[in-house]
């Protein structure tokens, strides 16, 4: 009784109902959308064989998801943001449909595999463009359902259900593919988004803060001038998306599920879901223990740590082998195997710990009337970094290997930590006390 009296006590965001609704709809549809993206870059690989074909698959999400966020913040801070999140919740699930239909056998033998894979493309340039709305509603959404002292602890939180998700979505698809092929996997995906949106019905319609309607090209300016003059932020943001961009490991583990370490679906599926897992106990942790002591040196020590693990990953079957030692109900590991996993679970448990403290720049020190267009601007610099480390290390591996790509990758991103300790001084002295709210 005296650690959950302790654990509510610290923890005082969960307190609100609303919040609760708000973390099971972002669990549910982060949990969705990596399960999602699990299965159709299987697929992908499974149709081509082509390791330049998986960075394709970032380059079709980066593309919409940048032009969109151009313009996204603008209309999610002159919008209602549930009414938002709804029309982007439809709209996933009509994807989703869309993708079930390309797994259809039928279809497989009526369409070469190059014309699915392009419809693939296709269906993930549209997924694009909706995160590009779907990221600065949610964002702006949650500022609106807690009070702003409680914004550091919501932001753990809010990161926690997405990693949770992030964790069971991979693990989840990967065992699916196993089990039922890719069309139900698909329709599974489909299901888990109707539980998210069934959460999102049970918030109320919110305010409408910043109602003076703007030409769209001044209020995108502001937004943008807000982010590069507030040089916390962006500091904090080009740190995170340049060590993204350079570690995107992630996107070539179907090659090393089969050919590098021959695991197959069960252990590609373990291996998307491990930096998860590591992201989800340290997340946890810091609900207990949170980053109040100098967490500006914490980010960079954390990507560091990111970046490491990233080149250890990269040499995981030089050095272990995939030679199983051991099986589990028929999966054979191996030390290649058990390497992976643990650099994959460290590596996600060091990007927690970047993801709560950029989190929670994010929301302490952008007002209240620019939430969407800051997270819009935070979408172009982080969350396309995503897919555009993928696109990197699918041309990268295609060009000189899939091992020396990663490891490229994570030295890279050392570099960069070590040119943001110096170029940013400002970040090492960060503090993270709720700032008043300000007028955009």
């Amino acid at each position: 009784m005296r650690i959950a009296s302790s654990f509510l006590t610290k923890n005082k965001a969960l307190h609100y109902p609303l919040f609760r609704n708000y973390l099971l709809l972002r669990f549910a549809i982060i949990l969705a959308l990596n399960m999602q993206s699990t299965i159709v870059s299987y697929y992908v690989y499974k149709l081509t064989h082509d390791k330049l074909a998986l960075g394709m698959l970032g380059l079709w999400e980066v593309i919409p998801a940048i032009g969109f966020s151009l313009f996204s913040g603008h209309f999610v801070d002159l919008k209602e943001k549930k009414t938002l999140l709804v029309q982007c919740s439809i709209g996933y699930l009509l994807l989703s449909a869309f993708f079930v239909l390309l797994a259809w056998p039928h279809m497989q033998a009526s369409l070469s595999a190059h014309s699915i894979v392009w419809l693939i493309y296709v269906g993930i340039f549209a997924g694009g463009a909706l995160r590009a709305f779907l990221s600065p509603a949610s964002f702006a959404l949650m500022g609106m359902l807690v009070p702003r002292d409680l914004y550091p602890n919501a932001t753990t939180w809010s990161s926690t259900s997405w990693q949770i998700g992030a964790v069971v979505g991979p693990l989840l698809g990967g065992f699916m593919i196993a089990l039922s092929g890719f069309q139900m996997s698909l329709v599974s995906v489909g299901c888990i988004e109707l539980i998210a949106l069934m959460a999102l019905l049970r918030i109320p319609k919110q305010e409408i803060l910043k109602k003076d309607k703007e030409p769209i090209m001044k209020s995108l300016g502001e937004g943008i001038k807000f982010v590069f003059s507030t040089q916390i932020i962006l500091a904090a943001l080009s740190l995170d998306m340049f060590a993204v961009l350079f570690g995107g490991a992630v996107a070539l583990l179907p090659v090393y599920a089969d050919d590098i370490l021959k695991v197959g679906e069960v252990g590609y599926g373990w291996m998307r879901s491990a930096p998860g897992i590591g992201s989800v106990i340290t997340l946890f942790i810091l609900s207990f223990l949170p980053l109040k002591k100098n967490p500006g040196v914490k980010l960079l020590i954390a990507i560091a740590g990111f970046g490491v693990t990233t080149i250890i990953f990269g040499y995981c079957g030089v050095l272990g082998g995939n030679n199983a030692i051991f099986s589990i109900a028929g999966f054979g590991i191996s030390w290649g195997f058990i390497i992976a996993f643990f650099m994959l679970l460290l590596g996600g448990a060091f990007d927690a710990v970047s993801v709560v403290i950029r989190g929670t720049i994010l929301q302490v020190y952008t007002p209240d009337s620019m939430r969407g267009r800051v997270a819009a601007v935070n979408t172009m610099f982080i969350s396309s970094s995503n897919e555009l480390g993928a696109m990197e290390s699918g041309i990268t591996a295609k060009w000189m290997g899939t091992v020396p790509a990663v490891v490229m990758g994570g030295c890279l991103t050392i570099v960069v930590v070590g040119v943001t300790w110096f170029a940013a001084p400002m970040l090492r002295k960060l503090k993270l006390q709720p700032q008043p709210p300000k007028g955009a």
